[in-house]
């Protein structure tokens, strides 16, 4: 017969066998592993405030720690294949933005499909854009702008952080829209680009709501439109291009969180409702304002809609632009 402290023995490995088989059973992104959250841009670009701004709150609420990892390169194609390669557990997440849905028009050989490959969990927000032009532009508004360019076709440049990019394709489309000539000068990142507007080598341009405010208000450049439907925050006095004759205009930018296609739906579920409270969190919400974002909180079903809308729209605009890069 089994004594006392044989049994105790058993019963405590029993328990111990018990715990082996349950912990191999939880999945990484139920242990305490930190998840990675993909930002397929450089250092200091706005996706990558946006994740950092988020990353703290966003650790507390999931209970693991986010560490956001940089791996920027070709429109966000290198940093965006390791995440679609990444396990389907919920340990890596990606934080991309609307390049996403433009770079299958303007790579001919891009190494994962931008739908089939992710499982959208939710979209962040949206990042309004800003028509501005140099103080030197004898225009105020929309109509004397569009007047300015029809009365000297083709002498006027705007500018853009690179071909193919959002900034690119928001010009494009005003020039499409407004049916003037002005051509096109791509730089290599918004940061030349935006000193070369504000010296004047190119006279106009979109810029995102967080670069052009301290920009207008020290009458560096002048504000001349908002490329949504709806005037923005910070700039209420600045009508937008729908407004104000241009009413099929209506273009922004856009950051989601995505993970690896095949996701668990209660796994996708969850994510989605942890950062619905991360972006709820009232220092999140002020960082983001700051940096011009405007806050949604859209499910997964809604975000899959939302970016296959978006890759039909951009597949437009890039064929009107004629960008490619490969």
């Amino acid at each position: 017969m089994p004594t006392p402290l044989r049994k105790q023995v058993r019963l405590a490995f029993a328990v111990m066998t018990s715990l082996v088989l349950a912990s191999a059973s939880i999945s990484p992104a139920q242990a305490q592993t930190p998840i990675r959250l993909i930002v397929p841009t450089q250092a200091g670009s706005q996706a990558d405030a946006v994740a950092r701004a988020m990353s703290q709150s966003l650790s507390k609420n999931l209970g693991h720690s986010v560490v956001v990892e940089n791996l920027p390169g070709a429109g966000g194609v290198p940093g965006t294949q390791q995440l679609v390669r990444a396990p389907k557990d919920g340990t890596t997440l990606g934080l991309i933005s609307s390049n996403h849905v433009i770079n299958p028009f303007i790579y001919k050989n891009m190494p994962y499909d931008a739908l089939k490959d992710i499982t959208p969990i939710t979209v962040i927000g949206t990042l309004p854009l800003v028509l501005v032009v140099n103080p030197s532009v004898r225009a105020n508004n929309t109509k004397e702008l569009v007047a300015l360019l029809k009365s000297k076709p083709g002498e006027f440049n705007y500018g853009s952080s690179g071909n193919g990019t959002v900034l690119h394709l928001a010009g494009q489309l005003f020039a499409s829209e407004a049916k003037v000539e002005v051509s096109h000068v791509p730089y290599k990142g918004a940061g030349n680009y935006t000193t070369d507007l504000v010296g004047g080598q190119v006279q106009l341009g979109f810029l995102t709501l967080q670069t052009v405010l301290p920009l207008v208000k020290a009458g560096k450049l002048k504000a001349i439109a908002v490329s949504t439907t709806q005037r923005v925050p910070g700039l209420p006095d600045v009508p937008t291009l729908a407004e104000s004759g241009l009413p099929q205009y209506n273009f922004d930018a856009w950051l989601a969180i995505v993970g690896p296609a095949g996701m668990q739906a209660q796994n996708v579920a969850q994510l989605q409702s942890k950062i619905k409270a991360t972006l709820q969190d009232k220092d999140v919400q002020e960082q983001l304002a700051q940096q011009g974002v405007i806050v949604s909180t859209a499910a997964p079903e809604s975000a899959g809609a939302f970016m296959k809308t978006e890759l039909d729209k951009h597949a437009r605009i890039v064929k009107q632009a004629g960008a490619t890069l490969n």
